[in-house]
């Protein structure tokens, strides 16, 4: 493709801060960092979690699309109220309750052919750099130690509070007789958040650091700060999360940050929405709480549901139902299937129908990314040029050559999709089958349709269909995504 159909200048992303689309220009035109909001490693992620990180994924594959080079940090919060509180109920260590479900988070990864990340920093092992930066934000008068021995952060004394989540600082709870300890909590108790939560051996049990300021561990808004900074910079291009965190969690890292640093935090903010579960809230009490492990224990394929978490605009709400990964299983299928016949094709004229075809395919999918990653539009190019080209190919108006055309396109845009497959599928199809789709082949010429029809669903019993082609009839798994 053509550098300038994928010029750099044409990138525009919704700001969450300013609230709308904005030209992309990082700090360095060459290098993109971008911090990533990871998981908080006390159970397996659930879908709704890997909504948002597939579409940093797909944010951070565009990038590459463009010509950017990425260093993302996505962080595992190994340290906070649930890590602590599930160590301390299986009365073992917090490194032991966390491995097991970082080693299944990266599985995961693997499942949903997520590019890996630079860094996957683990808030246990940035106590100092957090410790150092609470000692400055003491230093500096914006934060206070607490009756209760804890830190905290003054959010009276950051006039740009509330500048991401766009809340009223006046019309806050704010002072230092309303603070709090929780790491999340709601829009309405917003007050003075905890930096180093002092020591309760009744809630901690034997998990604390020592620090300056006492026993205790970090805050979990603190952690974040902390390991962007350190890895990244004081200044960085790009923050993503859902759209929970927007406030408090990323309200109060900027607050921090920028105190600390005395520079803007972050150039521009993501954030995805929400995923539902047949128009529900996703919760365990509901019976429609579903991890990735569920969805393959079912049956359904890592690139199934990528391709179902992916297909719907980042900041529009994904509604999840079995009938819509059902409809994705048949697009992926049909995607694939196209890939096949590619990858097969062996004979056909030059008609110069395919060029043209493919550059307009190209443009539709680079103007879609380019526009706040318009996901939607950008598949909707994908599948006119499988249409155009199979009806292309129908009547064998296209070259070898041309077909390579094709197939080259298809892997671009799978650099930035992630869900097709590319290896040439050599099926091994039992002689008993290949001689009953014979036997209906002739069955059909004679006009004998009983037969046919029961050496068909003989075929299907078996778990291949026919597919019918212009070079004639053939078999094929039901599943081989």
């Amino acid at each position: 493709m053509e550098q300038a159909e994928k010029s750099k200048n044409s990138l525009k992303f919704f700001n969450t801060e300013k609230r709308t689309k904005e030209i992309f220009k990082p700090f360095d035109d060459r290098m993109v960092r971008m911090y990533t909001c990871g998981p908080t490693v006390y159970n397996f992620a659930h879908i709704g979690n890997f909504r948002t990180y597939i579409f940093e994924d797909v944010l951070r594959r565009t990038l590459k699309f463009f010509g950017y080079k990425v260093m993302q940090v996505m962080n595992l919060t190994d340290v906070d109220d649930k890590t602590i509180k599930g160590a301390i109920a299986h009365n073992i260590t917090l490194q032991e309750y966390t491995k097991p479900y970082i080693q299944a988070f990266f599985e995961d990864l693997k499942s949903l052919n997520i590019e890996p990340a630079e860094h996957y920093p683990a808030a246990t092992d940035y106590l100092e750099d957090m410790i150092q930066m609470i000692q400055t934000l003491l230093d500096k008068g914006v934060a206070y130690r607490g009756g209760d021995g804890s830190i905290y952060y003054a959010i009276g004394k950051f006039p740009r509070y509330g500048c991401l989540s766009h809340l009223k600082l006046e019309e806050l709870q704010t002072g230092a007789s309303e603070r709090l300890t929780a790491d999340e909590y709601d829009k309405e108790s917003a007050s003075d958040f905890v930096l180093w939560k002092h020591y309760n051996a009744e809630r901690d049990g034997k998990i604390f650091w020592e620090s300056p300021f006492g026993p205790g561990r970090p805050g979990w808004h603190l952690e974040c700060s902390a390991m962007a900074i350190k890895i990244l910079g004081e200044s960085i291009d790009i923050h993503c999360g859902g759209v929970d965190n927007i406030f408090p969690h990323h309200e109060n890292e900027i607050a921090q940050s920028e105190a600390y640093s005395d520079k803007i935090f972050v150039k521009y903010w993501m954030h995805a929405e929400h995923l539902v579960v047949e128009n529900k809230k996703m919760s365990k009490s509901l019976g429609n709480f579903y991890t990735l492990r569920d969805l393959l224990e079912k049956g359904f394929t890592g690139p199934q549901v990528r391709y179902m978490l992916l297909q719907t605009h980042y900041k529009t709400q994904l509604n999840f139902t079995f009938s819509g990964l059902e409809s994705v299983k048949a697009a992926l299928q049909r995607l694939n299937d196209f890939i096949q016949r590619l990858l097969t094709y062996n004979k056909g004229n030059e008609k110069g129908l395919v060029g043209p075809l493919v550059q307009k395919a190209y443009h539709a999918f680079n103007h879609a990314l380019a526009d706040d990653l318009n996901i939607s539009v950008a598949l909707a190019a994908v599948f006119e040029l499988v249409r155009e080209v199979n009806a292309i190919s129908d009547t064998q108006n296209m070259s070898v050559t041309e077909a390579q055309e094709v197939l080259q396109a298809m892997r671009e845009f799978d650099s930035v999709l992630g869900v097709l497959n590319f290896e040439k599928v050599n099926e091994d199809i039992p002689d008993e089958l290949q001689q009953a789709l014979l036997n209906r082949t002739k069955a059909r010429e004679n006009k004998d349709w009983a037969q046919a029809d029961a050496l068909r669903d003989f075929i299907v019993s078996k778990g291949y269909l026919i597919e019918d082609t212009p070079e004639g009839a053939r078999l094929k798994k039901t599943e081989n995504i």
